[in-house]
């Protein structure tokens, strides 16, 4: 699926029009929010965002899994494993498993850190401690009881916020954004923007502390797609933040191939790929998420055409980040204090 383009708007006819199914969605989900979720014995550190469709998560939940193993904490990342077809709970292991089993952000998140997947997200908390995990950290899941928190982290997009302010389908909104507020310790707003800010203000507001991080690409990647045309491949919730991406690297956008969200690619994709870039001579430049779908069907003699460009994501407060993980370890004193000026 990719994101309508009225949710990121001011409301309109549309939107209105939609609106009160979104208030029956969004008022659903907020009361599946507020159920007590089972304490799997060890910490759960929540990373999810108010919207449907990318904010940041994974990278987040990459970052946040790196400074816990430098704590020395063991961190395990539990996703759902969404477009995979294996139940779970299973480990997932970039060296044997296939995207199309475990789903293309699990096997992403493995190269990074040990990784459950599970549509049951109790069994697959039971399967992560019995492997040794003394933190777990949840990929998405916000607006899913099933699992108490420790701590509850909303990534917000600094240009996006929350779009129009409407539920699904009027808008972007899981459920209505007071509400979601009500249930997050912390929010953490990837890059500047004055919708991001918006929310920030809510969110201190309330008390509610607020974290700022930006998404950095990786030096590789910039230096191949400086100057350089390119063909832009993505199947993401929102493709032009790819394409923002590759412009700030300075490459040339001669054309771009969009596909829904979690595509699964297949070799007749590939090969209109690489006929495109033929014609523009040009390199293909593709998310990490993607490139582990598009890489297995590679034609090897165009290797040198395929560029990955993976992103990473940089605390901005390292020390305000690290306080609200420390708080939520065995011996911390909870989850996250008042917001600070």
């Amino acid at each position: 699926m990719r994101a309508p383009a009225f949710w990121w708007r001011p409301a309109g006819a549309l939107a209105w029009l939609l609106a009160p199914l979104g208030w029956l969605y969004g008022a659903i989900t907020l009361r599946r929010m507020q159920a007590a979720g089972n304490d799997p014995g060890i910490p759960v550190i929540c990373v999810g965002n108010f919207v449907a469709g990318g904010a940041g998560k994974t990278p987040t939940a990459i970052a946040l899994a790196e400074l816990l193993a430098r704590r020395g904490d063991n961190p395990f990342v539990l996703m759902r494993g969404y477009g995979g077809t294996l139940r779970g709970p299973v480990e997932v292991h970039a060296s044997h498993h296939a995207a199309h089993a475990v789903g293309d952000e699990p096997l992403l998140m493995a190269r990074h850190v040990r990784t459950v997947v599970a549509r049951d997200r109790r069994a697959g908390a039971a399967l992560a401690k019995a492997l040794g995990a003394r933190v777990i950290v949840m990929d998405d899941g916000l607006q899913n009881p099933a699992l108490a928190k420790r701590l509850r982290i909303a990534v917000v997009d600094g240009a996006s916020g929350v779009g129009n302010g409407h539920c699904l389908p009027a808008g972007p909104l899981r459920a209505p954004l007071d509400g979601q507020l009500g249930a997050t310790d912390a929010v953490l707003v990837i890059g500047g923007g004055a919708a991001g800010a918006a929310v920030a203000a809510q969110a201190q507001a309330r008390g509610i502390a607020t974290v700022q991080a930006r998404l950095e690409t990786a030096p590789d990647a910039v230096s191949r797609l400086t100057d350089q045309a390119v063909l832009a491949v993505s199947g993401i919730g929102r493709p032009e933040k790819f394409a923002a991406t590759l412009r700030e690297t300075g490459a040339r956008i001669v054309a771009e191939r969009i596909f829904g969200d979690h595509h699964a690619y297949t070799r007749d994709d590939v090969l209109a790929i690489v006929a495109e870039a033929q014609l523009y001579d040009s390199l293909v430049a593709t998310t990490e998420k993607d490139m582990v779908k598009l890489s297995p069907l590679w034609p090897d003699a165009e290797r040198s055409r395929l560029v990955p460009v993976p992103v990473r994501l940089v605390f901005e407060e390292r020390d305000r980040i690290g306080a609200l993980v420390a708080a939520a370890m065995p011996g911390g004193s909870g989850a996250a204090g008042p917001a600070q000026p």
